[in-house]
């Protein structure tokens, strides 16, 4: 067996279209429904499990509770006395717990480990939670006394892309509207009903106001309720999981390379950070870092790409910095289909952020999820045909935090 090798084995996702407090519903409810499921979807015996590790951002500040991991082990009498803990990293606390639990897989710590993201943001108003979320920015340089200081802080990095390369917000508009279209194949997308096309996105207005100098209300992602449980494994574990459910082993997706980098927290630091032609170069090397692990020599080793679109300009970034086009030509994988749902290399097939939602701490965790739905072909409407590989990339604040996954299957 080789010890460093990583697996997933399946897990589950809440609808993201729900408001839990409209439910009169706590947040520790949404991560029992996510554990729940995650266990009905994959007939994972409880007893197996070694530790549990929740991501998350906020909840002190949405919920005024803190201590997650202990309602963990009320989920299922077998949990009594597991370890488990809390993991932070802004927007990519998700990510970051599937780093933690693949750490304590690679230790030896335990053969299985469930990691739940979770995030309740619909109990405050737009004005506060965007004051919340200014807690993942440099707060008292960055946020404070701004309204929506994030939306403001991605405006900046179109106002960079213009800056260095020309930017036309009819990319982002376009962005936007394959992003809607694809979350419309997905039955757990929070906009999968929503109306939204290219021509509404394309044009700022009553309905679609500006928010900062680049960005208008159609290229921010929604504020999201949800809870996602995945769970990591062992090649032991694994193998035992297989020989259980009737699969091959090679059939079980791992987990075939990762990059975890961290910029310094003020944006302007982060894109003059060593006079890069990419824009923000810490994520370009998270990137690089999880093919040069997975043995891939650039994006076309892999079949699929789902990227942390916060704003249209997230995504902007990730298609170069994934090495789609050159730095400052992601427009040419835009308008050529490069990047559309049946295009040579499909960009959130499940609809991203903006079209499935974003739940702040659950994001990285479904980007695993739906990562390992593609490779193992349940992924049902949104299914990219033939998906073997799938990169992830997920980010924490202004892309303070870098995390990139490749997750494959072997045959």
């Amino acid at each position: 067996m080789n010890a460093s090798r990583v697996y997933i084995l399946g897990g589950y996702q809440t609808d993201f279209a729900r408001n839990w407090r409209r439910e009169n519903k706590h947040i520790a409810a949404m991560m029992r429904e996510a554990f729940d499921g995650a266990v009905y979807e994959t007939r994972v015996d409880p007893k197996d499990i070694g530790a549990v590790i929740v991501g998350n951002f906020a909840a002190e500040l949405y919920c005024a509770q803190g201590q997650l991991g202990g309602f963990c082990v009320d989920f299922h009498p077998a949990l009594a006395g597991v370890p488990t803990m809390r993991v932070e990293a802004a927007c990519a606390a998700g990510a970051a717990a599937v780093l933690t639990a693949m750490a304590y897989v690679r230790a030896g710590m335990a053969e299985l480990v469930c990691v739940i993201g979770v995030e309740q943001m619909k109990t405050v108003d737009a004005v506060k939670g965007g004051d919340f979320l200014g807690a993942a920015a440099w707060q008292e340089r960055e946020a404070q006394g701004l309204t929506h200081p994030f939306t403001r802080l991605f405006g900046r990095l179109g106002d960079e892309y213009e800056k260095r390369y020309g930017l036309d917000r009819r990319h982002l508009a376009a962005i936007a509207d394959i992003n809607h279209r694809n979350a419309r194949r997905n039955p757990r997308a929070q906009t999968r009903t929503w109306f939204l096309n290219l021509e509404h996105a394309a044009k700022a207005g009553r309905f679609n106001p500006m928010i900062s100098n680049t960005l208008r209300a159609t290229d921010c992602c929604p504020v999201t309720d949800g809870a996602v449980c995945v769970f990591v494994a062992s090649e032991r574990r694994a193998a035992g999981f297989a020989a259980r459910t009737g699969r091959s082993p090679a059939a079980i997706p791992r987990v075939l390379g990762w990059g975890h980098t961290t910029a310094t927290m003020a944006f302007d630091d982060k894109t003059s950070a060593g006079g890069s032609e990419y824009v923000l170069p810490l994520t370009r090397r998270a990137i690089g870092d999880a093919f040069a692990r997975a043995g891939i020599a650039d994006c076309w080793g892999v079949d699929a790409i789902e990227t942390h679109d916060c704003f249209t300009t997230s995504e902007y970034m990730a298609i170069d910095h994934f090495g789609i086009t050159r730095p400052g030509e992601a427009w040419k994988a835009i308008e050529d289909g490069t990047i559309e749902f049946g295009g040579r290399l499909p960009v959130n097939p499940s609809g991203g952020l903006m079209g499935v939602g974003h739940p702040v701490g659950a994001t990285g965790t479904r980007q695993v999820l739906d990562a390992y739905r593609q490779v193992t072909g349940t992924a049902g409407g949104y299914q990219v045909e033939g998906a073997k590989k799938v990169a992830v990339l997920n980010l924490g604040g202004t892309a303070t935090t870098n995390v990139c996954f490749v997750i494959g299957v072997e045959a």
